[in-house]
C-alpha cells in the first residue's frame, strides 16, 4: 500500500494549532526548512490554546491557598477549577482525588510511597521505567512480555492466582506503549485484577494525549499522566483515583500546604495533623501554571472532539506504516503484530544502520526530529530486538538501539510524508554528510 492511496475525510484533515509549527532550522546541506517535530512521545508541543490561556492568566499569578489578596484568591480559584476540569476529563468517580504532581514518574513514585505494607505489585517488563522502577524489589512480581493482548490478560490472571500469602495487591500497566504505540487491553486487565482482589493503576502518559481515558469506564483504580505529553509542557502531572490509600499514608512530601495544624508537644516534639484532601500530597507552593495548562489542554482536546482526533491520527499512522512497509530494510517493532491497535508512536530499526547516525541524518539533512535509543524501556527493547543492548557503536556501525517517530493532534501531513521520503532516501542513497561520534552520539562534522 503506497502513501498516495491512503484517503482521509476533509473534516479531519486539519491539525490542531501548536507552537513551533512555523519554526525553521538550518540544514547541513545548505538552506533552511520548516522543522518537523516527530518526537511527541517525549514532549508534545504546546497547543496554541494552552499558550494563550497561560499568557492571559500570567499577570494574575499568585500563590494559592496562602493569602487573602485578590491575586491569591484568583489563583486559588483557578487552581481548584483546574482540578475539577481534570477530574471531568478523566471520568473520575465522586470520591476520587486528583493530585497534581510533576509528571507521570512523580505520580507513580507517589503511589509507590502510599501502598500498604505487604502489598504485592505486579508489573510487566514492557513498562516504561517510570512505571517499572518505583516499586521496592521485594514487593514486585515482574511479568514476561506478552505477545498478544489475550496473553497479557492470561499472564496476569495466572500471576494473581498464584500469589501467596493472599493480601493487598496492585497491578501497574501501560495504556499505550511508548515504544510500539500499541494499545493494551486495559479494561480486561482491570477486570482480571479486581476478580483476584487486586487494584490497578494505569500509566496513561502515552494514552491520554491520543484517546479518551475514563477511570469509570475502564474501571481502573488510579490513572497517571504528564502534562508535557498532553500539549501542556509546564512541568505538571496528575495522579487521580481512589482516595483511601492516599489518605492513610504519610505525605509524599512533608511541608506547608500538606499540614492542617502543627503544634509543639509537651515532650518538646511536634504534633502534625495532615490534610485528608489532595493537598496532603501537594506540599509546598503548587505549580499553578502547570496545573492550569493541563486543564486547558484537557478542555481543548475535549472540545476538538475525540472521534475526529482519533480518526485523523489513525490516518497518519496508516500513512506512515504504509510508506515504511515499502522499504524492505526497515523493520517496525511490535509486540502484538501488524493488526494491533496503536497510537501515533512507532519504533523501527534499519538494516546496517546505527540508530544514532540515522536519527542525526534525519535532523541535519531533512529537518526532522525523532528519537533514537532505548526510550527508557530497556527490558522491552531487549525483548523486541532479541538481544541485550550494546554499548553505543561508532557512527556507521550497526547498533542495537531503535529509532522512534511519534506524532499527534498537531502533526501536519507534510511532516509524515517528508519523514517517509527521508527514510527511503537514506536507505537507498545513504547520508549526504559526514558524521562523527561525540560523547556517545553521532553528530554532523562541521
Amino acid at each position: 500500500m503506497s502513501v498516495s492511496t491512503v484517503a482521509v475525510d476533509a473534516s479531519i484533515s486539519t491539525p490542531l494549532p501548536v507552537l513551533g509549527r512555523d519554526v525553521t532550522v538550518p540544514l547541513v546541506t545548505g538552506g533552511t526548512i520548516t522543522y518537523a517535530a516527530l518526537d511527541y512521545a517525549a514532549s508534545a508541543p504546546a497547543l496554541q490554546r494552552v499558550w494563550d490561556d497561560v499568557a492571559a492568566y500570567a499577570p494574575y499569578y499568585g500563590s494559592v491557598h496562602r493569602g487573602a489578596g485578590y491575586l491569591s484568591q484568583f489563583s486559588t480559584d483557578l487552581f481548584e477549577k483546574a482540578r475539577r476540569t481534570v477530574a471531568e476529563f478523566l471520568g473520575c468517580r465522586a470520591d476520587d482525588q486528583v493530585v497534581f504532581t510533576r509528571s507521570t514518574t512523580d505520580s507513580l513514585n507517589l503511589l509507590a510511597r502510599v501502598v500498604p505494607a505487604g502489598c504485592r505489585v505486579f508489573v510487566f517488563e514492557t513498562e516504561h521505567h517510570a512505571s517499572l522502577l518505583p516499586w521496592r524489589d521485594d514487593q514486585v512480581t515482574y511479568l514476561d512480555a506478552p505477545r498478544s493482548p489475550r496473553q497479557a490478560v492470561e499472564t496476569l490472571e495466572r500471576a494473581l492466582a498464584d500469589r501467596e500469602p493472599y493480601g493487598p495487591a496492585l497491578v501497574c500497566v501501560t495504556g499505550a506503549s511508548n515504544v510500539t504505540g500499541e494499545l493494551w487491553p486495559v479494561r480486561e486487565l482491570a477486570a482480571a485484577a479486581h476478580a483476584h482482589g487486586a487494584r490497578i493503576v494505569l500509566d496513561a502518559a502515552q494514552l491520554a494525549p491520543h484517546h479518551p481515558v475514563s477511570l469509570a469506564d475502564l474501571d481502573v483504580d488510579w490513572v497517571a499522566f504528564s502534562g508535557h505529553k498532553l500539549y501542556a509542557p509546564f512541568g505538571a502531572g496528575v495522579l487521580a483515583g481512589r482516595a483511601d490509600w492516599l489518605r492513610a499514608a504519610e505525605p509524599y512530601l512533608a511541608g506547608g500546604g500538606a499540614s492542617r495544624t502543627v503544634a509543639r508537644r509537651a515532650d518538646g516534639g511536634v504534633e502534625v495533623e495532615w490534610h485528608e484532601s489532595a493537598a496532603r500530597h501537594e506540599a509546598g507552593s503548587p505549580n499553578v501554571i502547570g496545573a492550569y495548562a493541563v486543564a486547558s489542554a484537557c478542555q481543548a482536546l475535549t472540545e476538538a472532539g475525540w472521534d475526529a482526533l482519533v480518526a485523523r491520527e489513525q490516518y497518519l499512522i496508516d500513512r506512515v506504516r504504509a510508506g515504511l512497509a515499502d522499504i524492505p530494510q526497515v523493520r517496525i517493532l511490535s509486540l502484538f503484530g501488524d493488526d494491533a491497535l496503536r497510537v501515533g508512536v512507532l519504533s523501527f530499526v534499519v538494516d546496517g544502520w546505527n540508530s544514532s547516525h540515522f536519527a542525526a541524518a534525519l535532523s541535519a539533512e531533512y529537518g526532522i526530529g525523532v528519537r533514537d535509543g532505548l526510550f527508557c524501556a530497556h527490558p522491552l527493547l531487549r525483548t523486541l530486538l532479541g538481544t541485550a543492548p550494546e554499548t553505543p557503536a561508532e557512527c556507521g556501525a550497526p547498533s542495537l538501539n531503535a529509532i522512534r517517530a511519534s506524532f499527534g493532534a498537531g502533526t501536519p501531513d507534510e511532516h509524515v510524508d517528508r519523514f517517509v521520503t527521508a527514510v527511503r532516501q537514506l536507505v537507498t542513497e545513504g547520508a549526504k554528510w559526514t558524521y562523527r561520534t561525540e560523547e556517545g552520539r553521532c553528530v554532523p562534522v562541521a
